[in-house]
């Protein structure tokens, strides 16, 4: 990411309707893997890679002890000075921790910048404990990308078969989990997105630029905060979602 939109993205990461949103939909998905015994509630370690400016390691510190990494060294040293956070400054394909290490591994919206996203998934197992949790998401269709995607460095959007395909490379260890969110609200973002890229307007916003410039916090964030919370049903659930905007995966690590 560009430097100047990792001080956009600090407010936006606390306040904005879709970041509080997947913030609640993945802290409901976790409790619920603990409530079924699929996580230890009490002393759980938790690898939160690419945390960004620090709000998914804060959220995610209510599970466990956190180990938080980041890529962008800029983005460490910001992060750190503005949440008092420790974050170690390392890349997702070369994951500096031993084998076997955390219960819980995440990477929430993180693979998509990585250009050798195989790699990234076989880091993220190999510190995995046995039994232990990789938890990610990734946002969908390419048929959505547009200037937020180019401003964010994302090399790709995925399908979920494209998720699958990743994650059955490990060879072992079985699926918990998988769906598309983001469901009700992808009508709208589709057309908006469509549009942008007809009319180049991404270029044009203030700031970074990226989509959550567009809809700032405002009027409307409590309300489509709620459409997207409301998926949090059907992932606890079990009911996949047939799209969305964004993809939910998790993956247990087998002995």
């Amino acid at each position: 990411m560009q430097h100047e939109y990792y001080k956009e993205y600090y407010d936006l990461e606390r306040q904005h309707w879709w970041f509080v949103a997947r913030e609640k939909i993945i802290s409901n998905y976790i409790k619920k893997l603990i409530s079924q015994k699929k996580l230890q509630k009490q002393d759980l370690k938790i690898l939160n890679v690419g945390c960004g400016t620090g709000r998914s390691s804060e959220y995610l510190a209510t599970f466990g002890h956190v180990v938080s990494i980041e890529y962008d060294q800029f983005c460490c040293e910001f992060a750190s000075e503005k949440t008092g956070l420790e974050i170690i400054n390392g890349s997702i394909t070369e994951l500096p921790f031993a084998d076997n290490s955390f219960d819980l591994v995440c990477a929430f919206d993180v693979i998509e910048h990585v250009e050798d996203d195989q790699l990234a998934v076989s880091e993220m197992n190999r510190v995995a404990r046995d039994n232990g949790i990789l938890f990610i998401t990734v946002p969908a269709f390419m048929n959505l990308w547009s200037h937020h995607d180019v401003i964010n460095h994302h090399f790709r959007r995925y399908k979920l078969e494209q998720v699958e395909k990743l994650f059955k490379k490990l060879g072992t260890g079985e699926k918990i989990f998988s769906s598309y969110f983001n469901f009700f609200l992808f009508p709208p973002i589709f057309a908006f997105r469509s549009l942008s890229n007809l009319l180049k307007s991404g270029k044009k916003r203030s700031g970074s630029g990226s989509d959550f410039e567009a809809f700032k916090p405002g009027l409307l964030n409590s309300f489509l905060q709620s459409i997207m919370l409301f998926e949090s049903k059907f992932i606890n659930s079990n009911i996949k979602l047939p799209f969305g905007v964004s993809i939910l995966y998790t993956w247990k690590k087998d002995k």
